[in-house]
């Protein structure tokens, strides 16, 4: 229970990488507030979790929703010791481009939702954080590699990526760790998203033979990787990123 008595946010914890660390943080003896901005998966990920979680509903690209987040887990649980800033991803109705077919909102609303919240997720948590509390942004190895579409994302994520070492440095008075997780291929339900049903399945298969582990992650090993950066086991990372994917960036399959 290397968690006991903490109190934890994550925002997008409702499905996918983001209940996957909620419950692994819970797992550890955590307890504190998922968001996101479905209400019936944010109920069920809830009953999943038990007690000792709440839900608030709310969008991280409006600064009024991260307020009401953090003082309804003030006013529930107390200071905050963990913060993970999760949501990101796909853009609803937004699918991703090349340059050719990417217009100005497409772009914005891309660069709000994966870089813009995760700033102002920060800045708004912090009159909430403990001293000397974990904040985990979630990056992505998309950072690392280009891909086909991903150019803003990808993009968005490297800034993600340099944003825990800045944000380190602006916290070191009061001994708060900034530090990223970026997951590679993770099994969840934004494939749907991205992907024709018919192809889901051949798709993943193109992700699989891209790992050099041969299968694609869980939001569980995402779990228990938030654990490490959340817990005293991590006391001397700072400002750095660990890649959860398999080995797909830094491991060549080819002889």
């Amino acid at each position: 229970m290397k968690l006991q008595g903490k109190v934890a946010v994550v925002t997008g914890g409702n499905s996918g990488i983001g209940f996957g660390i909620a419950e692994a943080l819970k797992n550890e003896g955590a307890t504190g507030t998922i968001t996101g901005r479905n209400q019936e998966t944010l109920d069920q990920a809830v009953q999943e979790l038990g007690p000792g979680f709440i839900s608030v509903r709310g969008d991280v690209t409006q600064l009024e929703d991260l307020k009401r987040v953090f003082q309804a887990t003030a006013e529930r649980f107390g200071k905050i010791d963990t913060l993970v800033v999760n949501a990101g991803g796909v853009v609803d109705g937004s699918p991703m481009a090349s340059i050719v077919n990417v217009t100005e909102d497409n772009y914005n609303r891309y660069m709000d939702l994966n870089l813009k919240s995760s700033y102002f997720t920060v800045q708004q948590a912090l009159p909430y954080l403990n001293d000397g509390a974990s904040i985990i942004l979630i990056g992505s190895s998309a950072a690392h590699r280009a891909a086909p579409g991903m150019t803003i994302y990808a993009a968005a994520k490297a800034a993600v990526i340099s944003l825990a070492k800045g944000l380190s440095l602006d916290l070191l008075d009061r001994k708060i760790r900034v530090n990223t997780l970026s997951p590679g291929s993770i099994d969840t339900p934004v494939f749907g998203k991205l992907v024709p049903q018919p192809q889901l399945e051949q798709v993943k298969q193109v992700w699989r033979d891209l790992i050099p582990l041969g299968r694609m992650g869980l939001p569980a090993e995402m779990g228990k990787t938030a654990v490490f950066l959340a817990s005293d086991d991590s006391s001397f990372i700072v400002g750095t990123e660990i890649l959860a994917d398999g080995g797909m960036t830094n491991i060549s399959l080819m002889s």
